[in-house]
């Protein structure tokens, strides 16, 4: 047993499918069966439940895939714990909440001046942005703050103001009972914003429509489906064209940052660190 079968173990585990997993790893089918026969003889036990359309993990493959996670993230650890400072290098991945319409003059000076990394983005929602940083899927996160966890370091980005944003000139909180809200998917910071609002109020929402994307959202609220809260800068060219109005929320409630976030017990990499040091 080696690293790449260890790699090759977790591949097809991920895709549940050899085929699929021979493609990203741009082997041949044949090799990728072999190498997890050979693992499965190696252990002396079967690691995958096949069927007709593909393959999943039983229990001692879930088991294996433990032990897996936890040797490819050290390995990896020690692989970049070696690069120099100066010219980092290797693949980040990051994770981005769907609103943060400013992200290319954040990026920028980072691609401009480290351009042997590649920055592979995930879009999502806060809640699951966390989890995935704290499961070691994502090297680190744009979501929103505050973020209080013994595991978690935050540095914070910027601030922004959250709005109501709604297709008709004339925006009351009754509002909220009559016409259905248009939010992201539970985890969302600003979904919550205005849970809380609502509920200080009293009010219950007639309907809830969850989406997982800020331009779904916007479409619909231009096409008088129901209203929404975001920032009030990624709405700014929607309501300066007057294809929508903004209306604004009490301070307790419309107040949110933009935090990013690591783990603080996993080697802080030269790539992580010069991404960090660019941050605003």
């Amino acid at each position: 047993m080696d690293i790449n079968d260890l790699r090759i173990f977790k591949t097809v585990a991920t895709r549940g499918s050899v085929s699929q997993a021979a493609l990203d790893l741009n082997y041949v089918q044949s090799n990728v069966t072999a190498r997890i026969k050979q693992l499965e003889a190696e252990l002396q036990t079967a690691l995958f439940v096949r069927h007709k359309r593909g393959m999943i993990l039983n229990s001692e493959g879930k088991r294996l895939m433990e032990y897996t996670e936890e040797i490819l993230t050290k390995f990896d650890e020690i692989q970049n714990a070696f690069q120099t400072t100066e010219d980092p290098r290797g693949i980040l991945n990051i994770g981005i909440v769907d609103t943060l319409t400013n992200l290319p003059g954040i990026l920028s000076p980072y691609i401009d001046r480290y351009p042997r990394v590649e920055l592979s983005l995930h879009a999502g929602v806060s809640e699951n942005l966390f989890q995935d940083v704290l499961n070691s899927r994502l090297d680190g996160a744009f979501m929103t703050g505050p973020v209080n966890h013994p595991l978690i370091e935050t540095h914070h980005v910027f601030d922004e103001e959250l709005i109501i944003v709604s297709k008709s000139d004339q925006f009351d909180i009754e509002h909220a009972s009559t016409i259905p809200l248009l939010l992201f998917n539970q985890g969302c910071g600003y979904r919550e914003r205005l849970e809380s609002w609502l509920r200080s109020e009293g009010i219950m929402p007639r309907k809830v429509m969850s989406f997982g994307t800020f331009e779904t959202i916007m479409g619909s609220v231009a096409a008088g489906i129901g209203i929404t809260i975001a920032p009030k800068s990624s709405t700014r060219t929607w309501i300066d064209a007057g294809k929508l109005y903004g209306y604004d929320i009490p301070e307790e409630f419309n107040k949110i940052s933009t935090v990013f976030i690591r783990r603080n017990d996993i080697y802080f990499t030269n790539t992580l660190q010069s991404f960090v040091q660019t941050l605003p």
